[in-house]
């Protein structure tokens, strides 16, 4: 399936699921053609975009490493899935079509995967708005190597676009759920986490583009989809946790849609009906009282 060039750089396949983002998709191909890493194709799967889209790839149509793949709209999941068919190399990567690589991204995170359980390989992010000006964000969760279950399972610390991974975990694991319209990452890192190691680089190597309107500004319909994640998860592996862990999992999905919904709707009722279920899940959990102090000094 792979090829090696004269180097002895193994392919790595990176992936760019697009839809209506014509005025970044080239800068972002772009940065993944601009890596020190050679040996790597890039595979455009255009999800029936209605922008001038396919105009703007028409540069690129001459460069063999490029690859544009058209399709009707059928969403996120099924695209990136579509690329990863297409997909040829040991290893697979991905760049949102809004988003940049680092040009030392693949040299910092390939040698990584020195054993062969190691999975997945991540790293840390840097923000930039929709002018492409910085943005100085705190991370919002600590980051985590080796076997992760008990930490992914409280919350998604990965940043999508950084993450590398063995085609070995698309072929024992499977690839993205298509019936999930959000959160489709987490629900494929918890998956592999059960099996493969991942590890974790403190350097910067991807930039996310923030805007308005981006679809991580659903917190509703983002929760909704995490608690089915979640359930979906602990009926496919049901011995992978403690029980006090898994009962802390579902006290931290109460607790964090109870805040999310509390600051942004500046809503008292629901947020502590929320808090008191994760209570009742997890007694000691420290988040939770913290989180119930906060809302009632909201309140007061």
């Amino acid at each position: 399936m792979q090829s090696v060039n004269e180097t002895n750089e193994p392919l790595v396949s990176v992936v760019i699921a697009t839809f209506n983002m014509g005025q970044y998709l080239p800068a972002a191909i772009e940065s993944v053609l601009a890596q020190t890493w050679k040996n790597l194709e890039v595979i455009v799967v255009d999800d029936g975009s209605t922008d001038d889209t396919a105009d703007r790839l028409a540069k690129f149509s001459p460069i063999d490493r490029v690859r544009y793949v058209r399709t009707e709209n059928r969403g996120q999941p099924k695209a990136k899935n579509l690329g990863l068919t297409e997909a040829r190399g040991a290893f697979i990567a991905f760049c949102d079509a809004d988003d940049l690589w680092h040009s030392e991204k693949l040299r910092v995170q390939i040698p990584m995967f020195s054993s062969p359980d190691v999975g997945v390989v991540y790293s840390e992010v840097a923000y930039i708005d929709h002018k492409g000006a910085g943005i100085n964000k705190t991370r919002p969760y600590s980051r985590h190597s080796g076997h992760i279950t008990q930490q992914l399972v409280m919350k998604n610390f990965i940043p999508f676009g950084t993450a590398v991974i063995r085609r070995d975990c698309i072929e024992k694991n499977g690839a993205f759920d298509e019936t999930l319209p959000m959160g489709i990452d987490w629900d494929l890192w918890l998956r592999y986490s059960v099996d493969w190691k991942f590890k974790y680089s403190s350097e910067i190597t991807y930039t996310y583009r923030i805007w308005p309107g981006q679809m991580s500004n659903n917190y509703r319909g983002r929760y909704k989809n995490a608690f089915r994640i979640l359930h979906k998860f602990l009926n496919l592996y049901p011995d992978a946790l403690p029980a006090t862990i898994t009962d802390r999992a579902w006290a931290d999905m109460y607790i964090s849609r109870a805040m999310a919904i509390a600051s942004a709707e500046k809503t008292f009722a629901e947020p502590l009906k929320d808090i008191l279920i994760g209570l009742r899940l997890a007694p000691a959990y420290r988040p939770a009282w913290r989180s119930l102090a906060k809302l009632v000094l909201r309140k007061v």
